[in-house]
């Protein structure tokens, strides 16, 4: 069957870069995600969420998004209370297979130098940011977590950030397979190893041990630094954390890197429970295979 469904938005005009903008460093991103669901007998009914399109800021610019289903189904559109775009739709019919195509072209720009503010500027933040504060599903600390995150306080908090992020790329061991999506902050600083998900959680418990508000950022990375016009990687959807340091500010743990060039931002939330990228419910006793593939290509 062939993909049907709704183009969520197509080119917008005004987000063309003029000669100042070209001038800069820019990357274009063309993103294509599949996530497909095969049942093991037919499921009676689903209803579904997608977290899928990337977001516009003053460091990327979604110049095309598009998302479609199998079966096909009416999407309708609604942002989130952290602010992501949501595609929201139900398929009423039995079926065997729920496939969920995104498309996207991303400007993306060089990030300009991280804010920086004292402590004082932080603590009033905190009264305006209080859920970004505060331990969440997957980002709770205890008393051994809150006295290694003390031991990297530094004189502002951008370099404690800086430095919590650091001590969690060089601690833990990135290793695929070893813990799932509902591990928590906790148990992947006990097991030392994990993916880019437990990095983010790890440094969010960290750094929100400090008193700074952070968010947990879902979207995408080229895994490639020196990455040429056409270069095409293979990839899933990747994690990393901002920090309000006087303003929002992007860091990868996983890489020990800014976020970037690279990074393309889809969703933002407390952790991975308010972002992932399909999430739904259905209808009878099956079980479900999920297969995720997405493919990331610089164009310009």
């Amino acid at each position: 069957m062939a993909p049907a469904g709704v183009v969520v938005s197509a080119m917008n005009p005004s987000a063309r870069p003029d000669a100042a903008a070209r001038a800069e460093r820019v990357w274009r991103l063309d993103i294509e995600h599949t996530t497909t669901y095969r049942y093991s007998t037919h499921v009676r009914a689903s209803f579904n969420e997608v977290r899928a399109m990337p977001q516009s800021s003053r460091r990327q610019t979604a110049l095309e998004t598009s998302v479609t289903t199998i079966p096909p189904a009416p999407l309708f559109r609604y942002r989130d209370y952290w602010g992501t775009q949501v595609l929201a739709f139900d398929i009423a019919g039995p079926h065997d297979l729920l496939q969920v195509r995104s498309g996207a072209l991303v400007e993306t720009r060089a990030p300009a130098d991280p804010p920086r503010t004292g402590w004082r500027e932080v603590d009033s933040a905190r009264g305006w940011l209080p859920e970004l504060c505060a331990p969440s599903l997957y980002t709770a600390w205890d008393d051994g977590l809150g006295a290694q995150a003390r031991r990297l306080r530094r004189d502002d908090p951008l370099a404690s950030v800086e430095a919590v992020a650091s001590w969690v790329h060089d601690t833990m061991t990135y290793a695929p397979g070893t813990t799932g999506v509902g591990t928590t902050a906790l148990e992947a600083w006990r097991a030392g190893r994990g993916v880019c998900q437990d990095y983010a959680h790890l440094t969010l418990a960290m750094v929100r041990a400090l008193g700074i508000p952070a968010r947990y950022v879902s979207g995408y990375l080229h895994p490639h630094e020196d990455a040429r016009v056409g270069d095409a990687a293979a990839g899933e959807s990747h994690a990393w954390v901002e920090a309000w340091t006087g303003d929002w500010w992007g860091i990868d743990p996983t890489n020990a890197v800014p976020a970037g060039l690279r990074h393309v931002v889809v969703a933002q939330g407390r952790d991975y429970a308010d972002v992932p990228p399909v999430k739904g419910i259905y209808a009878g006793t099956a079980e479900d295979d999920l297969r995720v593939d997405v493919r990331i290509t610089r164009v310009a």
